[in-house]
């Protein structure tokens, strides 16, 4: 089992990330939700609880999980609804999703809804570079959009299979929800979800929203 001081600092860390990603507009009132992997075999994750503020998110917030969602121990409270979505993620990216990041910024949301061709495409940014294994801005990502759902015990399967399908996406949006991304550990995680959240809304301005889906 991994160690209390691995789980501290783990939970730590995505307690800093919650409040920087709701002062930048990404995760405003509950919305939203962070995890990192503790531990591979078996596999557990750290994770924010259900319906806490961002902004003023604690360490007691964060609880772990096992791959069913099934709470182990840490602070009070439930893990997120989507937390088997995060299970998927880690399952389907294996060592490169040490950490999953889910925001519901207003320019993921709103690409999200207007794009309807399967997924939303992204080229020709120099900011791409930020993204892992990307060397050049003439990389075009391809991010997948699943439907929105209040079942996500059976979507997450249906995510993993999405992943697995899509080995070279950095991330999936969830129509008018939000953006999913992950990375080796949190600080590329972090970094992930900044370059993301720059082209959705450097593209969303470019064509000033409005274009019919």
């Amino acid at each position: 089992m991994p160690s209390e001081e691995s789980f501290a600092s783990l939970a730590q860390q995505l307690v800093e990330i919650g409040r920087q990603s709701y002062a930048r507009g990404w995760t405003f009132g509950t919305s939203g939700n962070f995890s990192a992997v503790v531990s591979r075999e078996p596999l557990r994750l750290a994770i924010t609880t259900s319906g806490v503020d961002k902004g003023l998110l604690n360490a007691s917030q964060i609880v772990q999980i096992d791959e069913t969602g099934r709470v182990l121990g840490g602070g009070a409270g439930k893990p997120s609804a989507e937390a088997r979505l995060h299970v998927a993620v880690a399952r389907a990216r294996g060592v490169g999703a040490g950490a999953v990041l889910h925001t519901h910024s207003i320019w993921s949301t709103v690409l999200s809804d207007a794009a309807a061709d399967g997924g939303v495409v992204i080229e020709g940014y120099e900011m791409l570079k930020g993204l892992d294994g990307v060397s050049t801005h003439q990389h075009r990502e391809w991010l997948p959009i699943i439907e929105n759902t209040q079942d996500w015990a059976i979507a997450a399967a249906e995510v993993e299979q999405l992943l697995r399908a899509n080995p070279k996406a950095h991330g999936f949006l969830i129509r008018r929800h939000g953006l999913y991304t992950w990375g080796r550990d949190l600080a590329a995680a972090k970094r992930q979800m900044e370059i993301l959240e720059f082209l959705f809304e450097a593209m969303g301005r470019k064509r000033g929203m409005t274009w019919q889906p």
